[in-house]
């Protein structure tokens, strides 16, 4: 009964070549990452030729997942590692977007010395692995019981809400296609909540927090979004700021100035956000709000509401957090029996990072070099020319003037 489903793994060895290999295709060779989505299982399978060099891994430098699950026990003599655990396990986190259920996690091969030896010969590498289950239809081959729809089960699926986090375009008219910026950068992301029928709703990120891994408690970390709302990333030397006003109360827009951790190896960093809603009526207040800091007015503002709302930000307390989720937290009797998810943890990621290609104070001296030479070319050219024209009319009048006899 169990289905495998499209699998995207992007493998990014740094100092080598890019993989991306999702399961087994037809190529030459065989793949050195192999991943399968079962229904309630995630098998990894990787070559101990994993850079293709002809030198082994060690089995007990692979571990899957936040929490290090180690591999199966193997054979001497396999020339392969296998990993078989359950989607839920391994500190694996699950995203809900509109159409797929997206469960994350990443194979991490971390070297280490051998004996006395204080050397390794092979990189650390991080791979990201993503299992995309579609929401659309059932995912058994079994009918479903019951097959009528009951008035309950109706309102039950009027009122689920979905929410995402995604990684947009400049002009934010699109998700950006690519996940690879420069420092320098800006990524532009993108809060949503699908409310389907539910009743008019106004979405709020409540914090947000960088992390190496799709792990949020990961460490290291960086705080961008903190005290219900406040971007405190710009409160540095960045420009990070909340987009106003919105297109509309269930989409929030933000900027954020792309960087990566110091002293570390790994040129990748995952966004989580807490996400909750607000019925769209509601006046925006310390708990629910939506807040800038400017640096030209050394003040913050928000993208509704009054400006007082956001005082508490210059403070650093405003108010009880609250980072749990739904499922986590006491509800009343009433709100148990409706089944509404009014907040909710996502995450954006991996953004990669590349190095620039060139220097760039050593292109705009190269620039200024190469215009000045052409300038002194076009002046030699434009002087012989003219220089030939003189020479020619003087020919021309001498011949005029004395003819030959």
């Amino acid at each position: 009964m169990a289905l495998n489903y499209g699998l995207f793994v992007c493998f990014l060895l740094w100092g080598g070549t890019e993989l991306c290999c999702s399961q087994p295709i037809l190529q030459t060779g065989t793949p050195r990452v192999v991943v399968e989505c079962l229904e309630a299982q995630l098998l990894v399978t990787v070559s101990k030729d994993l850079f293709g060099t002809g030198k082994l891994i060690r089995p007990a430098d692979l571990t899957l997942g936040p929490e290090d699950c180690e591999p199966l026990d193997s054979v001497g003599t396999d020339d392969v590692v296998r990993f078989e655990v359950g989607l839920h396990e391994c500190g694996n986190s699950l995203q809900v977007t509109e159409d797929a259920l997206v469960y994350s996690t990443f194979l991490l091969h971390n070297p280490r010395p051998v004996g006395n030896l204080s050397i390794v010969r092979t990189n650390r590498v991080e791979v990201p692995i993503e299992c995309r289950f579609p929401r659309q239809g059932n995912v058994s081959s079994h009918g479903i019981l019951p097959t009528w729809v009951p008035f309950r089960t109706t309102v039950f699926s009027e009122e689920k809400l979905v929410f995402s986090l995604y990684l947009m375009e400049e002009n934010w008219s699109s998700k950006k296609r690519s996940p690879t910026f420069q420092l320098g950068d800006t990524a532009h992301l993108q809060a949503e909540v699908h409310t389907g029928s539910h009743v008019p709703l106004r979405l709020f990120v409540d914090h947000c927090v960088a992390t190496p891994t799709p792990n949020r408690n990961a460490s290291p970390y960086h705080t961008i979004v903190d005290f219900h709302g406040c971007l405190v990333d710009g409160l540095s030397d960045a420009s990070s700021a909340f987009k106003a006003p919105r297109p509309g109360p269930e989409t929030l827009q933000f900027t954020v100035d792309v960087f990566h951790f110091a002293n570390d190896s790994r040129n990748m960093i995952y966004i989580t956000c807490h996400l909750k809603v607000t019925s769209a009526d509601h006046v925006p207040d310390q708990l629910n709000k939506a807040c800038s800091f400017s640096k030209s007015s050394n003040s913050w503002s928000p993208v509704e509401g009054t400006a007082d709302i956001c005082h508490c930000c210059n403070k650093g307390s405003c108010g009880s957090r609250s980072r749990r989720l739904v499922g986590q937290r006491q509800e009343s009797a009433s709100r148990r029996r409706r089944h509404v998810t009014e907040e909710a943890d996502v995450t954006v990621g991996p953004l990669i990072f590349v190095e620039k290609t060139a220097n760039p104070d050593v292109e705009e001296s190269t620039s200024s070099l190469t215009s000045l030479m052409l300038g002194l070319v076009l002046a030699m050219v434009a002087f012989l020319t003219l220089a030939n024209i003189v020479l020619g009319l003087a020919k021309w009048r001498r011949a005029a003037f004395h003819p030959v006899k």
